[in-house]
């Protein structure tokens, strides 16, 4: 009875080692995770600020274009 009892506290003791090992690798993982979102979101910004500033030029070129043929 004693070796059943073992043995079974012994799994149980062994398998919340790994599940604890699961959690922080997806702890680790879900940061990760936030950090490349977070990096997307300041590219995803910057380029939106480089194609305003492209449109920009565009229409100042247009409107000189258009000044100069008049």
């Amino acid at each position: 009875m004693i070796r059943i009892i073992t043995s079974v506290a012994a799994a149980a003791l062994l398998s919340g080692c790994g599940l604890a090992e699961t959690g922080a690798a997806a702890a680790a993982g879900g940061a990760s995770a936030a950090e490349q979102a977070k990096q997307a979101e300041q590219i995803t910004s910057g380029v939106e600020a480089d194609l305003e500033a492209a449109q920009r030029q565009a229409a100042e070129a247009r409107r000189a274009a258009e000044a100069a043929s008049e």
